[in-house]
C-alpha cells in the first residue's frame, strides 16, 4: 500500500490520533460516509430521472406536433 510498511502506517495513525484526539475521529469518519453516501446517491439520480421521464413523456397526436 504506498510501498509503507506496517510500522510506518501504524506511525501515521498514531499522529493522526494524537492532531485530532480519539473524539473527533469517528465525527469526521461519520462525515465522510455521508459524503460519499450523497455523492452515491446523486450519481445515480440522473440515470433514474432519465429513465422515469422516457416513461411518462406522452406523446404528442399527430395534429399537435409541431412543423
Amino acid at each position: 500500500m504506498f510501498g509503507l510498511g506496517m510500522w510506518e502506517i501504524i506511525g501515521i495513525v498514531a499522529i493522526i490520533i494524537l492532531l485530532f484526539g480519539a473524539t473527533i475521529i469517528p465525527r469526521l469518519m461519520r462525515g465522510m460516509g455521508q459524503g460519499v453516501r450523497e455523492f452515491k446517491e446523486a450519481v445515480q439520480e440522473p440515470e433514474e430521472e432519465d429513465s422515469d421521464d422516457s416513461e411518462q413523456s406522452p406523446e404528442l397526436p399527430p395534429s399537435d406536433r409541431p412543423t
